[in-house]
Order: structure tokens, then C-alpha cells, then sequence
């Protein structure tokens, strides 16, 4: 037993000893390898294996001529150490890599230790994470990454740290089982609640529009807001029967599905533009020039510049099934939408578009705000304005302008489960806001009511008021 016990710890501990002089003139580099240990980077294949960058700035603070670097790679799954109390991250491949430079504790280096984790594509819902082992943690220690920078890649993971220790690259699970199924049950209620007020919505929009004699520029107005409000009902729409039919369909008739949904949320975004645009010439240029069909010609631009992106996607294969997995390839949730193969279009129709839609809003947002406080500021618009009607059409621009989408960029690390919570309930009441803003600003047509954003443009423009 005891000669059992001793090939096993030896079986999963390998150790490099490299005497290194203190006038060393360039870094020590050395490979590791979990089934090859460590070795000189001249005898092992770079590409499959780890790799350890040790700069002159360790070796040059020591008092002794020569010192002992001790590399050693560690198999944690057959030694039974650095196990975590209640971890649901994955160590990568069981590997810890420990290193040693002489008899004295480093760290504080101006010049980071670089370790390089080499690996294969990571899976789906998955993030890397450089940390070390910190013994004072909890009652049985644990891992931190303080001090430790992490630069994923396709082929590899480089932890760039501070000091010397036990470090290893966690893989932690950005979703798990429980807290999937949990969002998905919030977002399928939210977006049949989405749905209904997206019906209340664009039902009030038109009644006013044909009840009241309102002046040009506010009919546009609202014509755009039945149109943005229709396409957020269309994406909750398909996402309703997305959710509901992904994983019992024909891959061709997921296809069609995921291309929809993909339509449906180009649109959603492509309206938010058109309503930064609008705020734009209304507030900034302040143009009252006639555009002949000005709100068909939007809608064209509305409804069909997604046509070509979802056309172009479609063309090369992009939808189809897609599915979240869990670290150990357990899939928790199947949607039809952009395939795992073809994420560079996810990453620019919908990351790179939607980012220049935000920042450019944004900016209409903040100009408008500005031009808003001014006026208060010089008493224009006094006796029109209620503070706590400010603070409902700031709140409801935001909504209009997609601001709430925004957070879909805080969603990626390890504790964005929390995040994911807030983005799904926020836009699930996007709607409701939008519902609210629209019943307080546009009904009933009083002089108050009407006002809101029409008096500030009036007072910029004094040819002609609009809303």
C-alpha cells in the first residue's frame, strides 16, 4: 500500500531544478506540460505545452551568486490537493503550476511572472481566470486573482502576476444549471408582459395620433414610437416561440427561427437609432425643412436594413441550433439562433452595431439633457415644467434610446449572474416605461402634457413648435 501511495503522489508531481546564476543577461524561460512535467523550452513542442517567462528582475534582487528555481507541475486530481470549499470553478486539466526562486518569498515585481496555459477552445458559457493559491483564506485556503492580470486567446491563456507562487487557470461557469432555468422562466414571463403592454402601447399611440390634431412633427413622432414599440413586440414575440420550439424543430425550420429572431433584434436596434436620429434634428439642428414622406422613408430604412444583414448571414449558414453548456458539456438551454461556428457575426451585427448605436444616443441623450437643464437654468421654461415630470421623460428617453440594452456588455465574467437578472427584468419592463412615458406625455392634450419637450424646442426654434 504504502509503495502504491508513493507512485501515485509521484505520478501526479513532476519537478524541474535549474541552478541560475544572479548575473543572468536574458529571462529564463521554461515549458511545462501536464503529462510531460517541466522542462527547458528548447525540449518540448512550444505550441502544445505551457510556458513560464522569468524576467532578469528576480534574479538581480537576490544576495546569492546562484540560486534554485524549482518549477513544479502538480496533479491535483491524483494528489487530492487545492480543492476549494464549495468551488463550481474547473481547474484546467487538474494542473498547478508552482514556482520557487531561492529560499525567500517574491512578489511586488515591476516586471510581471508570465505563464502561459495552453489549451484548446474553451466551451460555450465558460471564462478563464488567473489565480494562485493563497493558504490564509477561509479555514482550509483558497484561490484569489488579485495581483494576477488574465489575457485569454484562442490557443492559450497568459496569467501575467506580481509574485511567485502555486498558480493554476480557473474555469469558472459564467451560468449554471439552476440560475439558466431560473432566467429563463423570469424572461418568458417578462416577455409575455412585454408583449401585452407592447399591445397597449402601440394601441394608445394610435389613438392619440388620430383622435387629437396634433402638428406634424409630433404625428412623426409617434409614428415612430408605434414602429419601435412593434418591433420590441415582434423580438418578444419570437423569443416566446423560441424558447418554446427550439429543440423539437427541423434544423431548416430552426434556421428560419433564429434568422426571425435575429431580425426581429436588428430591428429593435435599428429603431433606437432612428429615434436618436430624430431627437437629433429636433434638438440640435433644429431643421424645418419638409421631408416628403419622411416617416415612410424611415420605415423603409427600419424594416429593411435588417433584411440584408439577416439575407447576408443566412446565405453563409449562420442560424441554426445553438446551444449553452455547462463546463462538464451538459447543455442547460437550446435556442435557434447564430450558430457556435459562425459567432463573428454575433459579435459584429449585434455587439458591433448595437455599441455604436449606444455611444451615439448617448451623446443625443446628454445634449438634449443639457439643452434641457439650460432652459430651466434661465427660468424659459418656468411654470412648465414639474421636477418629477423631468425625471420621467429623462427616464423615458433613456428607455426609448435602448439604454437598458447596454448592460448586455456587463453580462461576461464570473459574477454576472446578478447582472443577467437585472438586464432581463429591465428590458422585460422596458415596455411598461415606455407605456407610462408616453400615457403621461402625450394624454391628455393639455398645455402641461404637450409641452414637456415641445416648449424647449419652441423656444429654440421660434418658427415652428414641435414635440
Amino acid at each position: 500500500l504504502l509503495q502504491q501511495g508513493r507512485q501515485s503522489w509521484l505520478a501526479g508531481l513532476k519537478t524541474l531544478l535549474l541552478n541560475v546564476s544572479r548575473a543572468v543577461t536574458r529571462d529564463v524561460l521554461v515549458t511545462f506540460s501536464p503529462t510531460e512535467g517541466p522542462s527547458r523550452l528548447n525540449t518540448t513542442e512550444e505550441g502544445k505545452a505551457g510556458k513560464i517567462h522569468l524576467p532578469r528582475e528576480i534574479f538581480r534582487s537576490l544576495s546569492s551568486q546562484t540560486v534554485r528555481v524549482v518549477v513544479t507541475v502538480l496533479n491535483i486530481q491524483q494528489l487530492g490537493m487545492f480543492k476549494e470549499v464549495n468551488q463550481t470553478a474547473q481547474v484546467l486539466d487538474n494542473t498547478v503550476v508552482g514556482i520557487t526562486v531561492g529560499e525567500s518569498s517574491i512578489s511586488g515585481l515591476r516586471h510581471p511572472v508570465q505563464l502561459t496555459f495552453a489549451h484548446r477552445e474553451l466551451p460555450q458559457g465558460v471564462t478563464p481566470r488567473c489565480v494562485f493559491w493563497d493558504a490564509r483564506k477561509g479555514q482550509a485556503g483558497g484561490w484569489r486573482s488579485s495581483g494576477c492580470v488574465t489575457q485569454p486567446g484562442d490557443k492559450g491563456t497568459v496569467c501575467s502576476c506580481d509574485h511567485l507562487t502555486f498558480f493554476t487557470l480557473l474555469l469558472n461557469p459564467a451560468l449554471d444549471g439552476s440560475t439558466a432555468k431560473a432566467l429563463m422562466a423570469v424572461a418568458t414571463a417578462g416577455c409575455g408582459v412585454a408583449v401585452a403592454f407592447s399591445i397597449f402601447t402601440m394601441a394608445f399611440c394610435i389613438f392619440v395620433r388620430c383622435r387629437f390634431r396634433f402638428e406634424q412633427t409630433v404625428r412623426t413622432n409617434l409614428g415612430l414610437h408605434v414602429n419601435l414599440v412593434g418591433s420590441l413586440f415582434l423580438l418578444n414575440l419570437a423569443f416566446l416561440l423560441n424558447s418554446g420550439l427550439s429543440g423539437r424543430t427541423h434544423p431548416r425550420a430552426c434556421g428560419v427561427l433564429g434568422g426571425l429572431t435575429h431580425y426581429c433584434l436588428l430591428c429593435c436596434f435599428t429603431w433606437m437609432a432612428l429615434e436618436g436620429c430624430q431627437l437629433y434634428l429636433l434638438f440640435v439642428k433644429v431643421l424645418g425643412t419638409y421631408i416628403h414622406h419622411y416617416l415612410a422613408k424611415l420605415c423603409l430604412l427600419g424594416w429593411g436594413f435588417p433584411v440584408l444583414v439577416v439575407g447576408v448571414a443566412g446565405a453563409i449558414g449562420s442560424y441554426g441550433e445553438y446551444s449553452i453548456q455547462t463546463m462538464d458539456h451538459q447543455v442547460i438551454a437550446h435556442l435557434c439562433w447564430i450558430t457556435s461556428k459562425h459567432l463573428l457575426v454575433h459579435y459584429i451585427t449585434n455587439c458591433g452595431y448595437f455599441g455604436l448605436i449606444f455611444l451615439f444616443n448617448m451623446a443625443v441623450f446628454g445634449v438634449v439633457t443639457q439643452k434641457s437643464c439650460s432652459l430651466q437654468g434661465t427660468g424659459a421654461v418656468q411654470g412648465h415644467r414639474k421636477p418629477w415630470k423631468v425625471a420621467l421623460v429623462a427616464a423615458g428617453l433613456f428607455c426609448l434610446l435602448g439604454a437598458t440594452w447596454a448592460l448586455a456588455f456587463l453580462t461576461y465574467g464570473v459574477s454576472s449572474a446578478a447582472v443577467v437578472y437585472i438586464f432581463t427584468i429591465l428590458n422585460s419592463l422596458q415596455e411598461i416605461f415606455i407605456f407610462i412615458w408616453l400615457v403621461v406625455l402625450y394624454y391628455p392634450k393639455t398645455k402641461e402634457t404637450t409641452g414637456s419637450l415641445s416648449y424647449i424646442i419652441r423656444h429654440e426654434k421660434t418658427t415652428t413648435a414641435s414635440q
